[in-house]
């Protein structure tokens, strides 16, 4: 079958699957509870900014659907992630291990914080960052010294931190990649921004390491409209991660003092207010995506086209379903077809190291990151 033949079909099965011949978006909200009433409910108590009972609530949610035993609330992932770094002590000249496959805030969040991104490679089978690239990176550059810090030997700078990514709500190997990690004194933070509601082997994402963090943003699962969290089991770093998201405010009934520099990271009651609608539904939509998925293996068996399947011992979200075109130039043809005839896909993100800002980054062998920057797509994943 040629490329033009299959890439009609292609198009025709996602308008039927959506049962729509108009545009098809590559992810769109679905608001299908009681989103309109707990937003209403917020406006008439006049609690609409960064204090309410919506974002206690929130809060509270989202421990008990991921096991985390605190969850503080943010305006949106990348802050989360921000204050995640500076609690793990990242800063000026400081390094942190990231994967070059990842969406540009993972890596803007290390800058603010006033440290450098250092790139390993992912791995083909979780699109996560890959244990073996870390270990090896680690063995050639790394060494623990007497103030018990991880130093890197060549540039003489500490590394703080590792985030891996959960690529497409795939999780990542974070169990092996935590153990390197852990040897070494190395903060593992996990970027869990689209793997709201994945799990490997029963835990779900976000929860192998130190802290982990969410984002809730219009395209992800679950949105606030914008919005994200940090998960962790460790009560000190829940403290001050509230303490610092809160503008560092100390505690008093009316006088406004602050003892440190913070931020005003907070999610308003607003946004939290369509948050806990959603995550009532959130069982639903992982149903229905998890259907999709199926959907389109099914088709993609039957065409002989590749796509992406959740890793061994895993339970993905399949936030965004993947095919792998294996070449450049098909890939960018049927990108061109699909988009002209409404049917939304892109490819993954550029990679980090192909970015003017991070182009002189220290980085490992890429080989794998590269091959899957040039060949899958996403593809339209909304819940249906």
């Amino acid at each position: 079958m040629t490329n033009q033949n299959w890439f009609s079909d292609f198009v025709v099965f996602v308008q039927r699957l959506f049962s729509t011949d108009t545009f098809i978006p590559l992810h769109e909200p679905r608001f299908r509870g009681n989103e309109r009433q707990y937003v209403i409910d917020a406006i008439e108590s006049t609690y609409v900014s960064s204090v309410g009972e919506y974002v206690n609530t929130f809060e509270k949610t989202i421990e008990k659907y991921t096991g985390a035993e605190f969850a503080i609330a943010t305006n949106n992932g990348t802050s989360a992630l921000h204050t995640a770094l500076l609690l793990s002590g990242a800063g000026d000249g400081n390094e942190v291990i990231t994967q070059p496959l990842t969406f540009v805030a993972t890596c803007n969040a290390i800058s603010y914080s006033g440290a450098k991104p250092v790139f390993v490679d992912i791995e083909s089978s979780t699109l996560g960052l890959s244990p073996e690239s870390l270990g090896a990176f680690i063995n050639e550059y790394a060494e623990v010294r007497d103030d018990g810090l991880c130093w890197n030997i060549k540039s003489n700078n500490i590394i703080r931190s590792c985030i891996p990514m959960h690529t497409l709500g795939h999780p990542a190997r974070t169990t092996e990649i935590g153990e390197i990690c852990s040897e070494y004194n190395i903060c593992l933070i996990e970027d869990a921004s689209e793997s709201l509601g994945s799990f490997r082997n029963g835990l779900h994402t976000g929860r192998a390491g130190k802290m982990g963090t969410l984002s809730f943003n219009g395209n992800k699962v679950v949105t606030t409209g914008g919005g994200g969290a940090i998960i962790t089991d460790d009560e000190q770093l829940a403290k001050r991660a509230r303490k610092l998201t809160t503008t560092a405010r100390k505690i008093h009934p009316w006088l406004y003092e602050h003892d440190e520099l913070g931020f005003n990271y907070r999610l308003p009651n607003l946004n939290a207010a369509l948050g806990v609608a959603q995550m009532e539904q959130l069982p639903y939509y992982i149903k229905s995506k998890r259907k999709l998925a199926k959907e389109y293996q099914k088709w993609c068996e039957e065409k002989g086209v590749e796509i992406f399947m959740e890793p061994p011992d895993t339970c993905s979200n399949y936030w965004l379903n993947a095919l792998d075109l294996k070449d450049l130039d098909m890939r960018d043809k049927f990108l061109e077809y699909t988009n002209s005839r409404y049917v939304m896909t892109r490819p993954m993100w550029t990679l980090m190291t192909d970015l003017p800002m991070y182009q002189n980054c220290l980085r490992a062998d890429l080989s794998n990151s590269r091959a899957a920057g040039c060949s899958l797509v996403n593809i339209p994943s909304s819940v249906v």
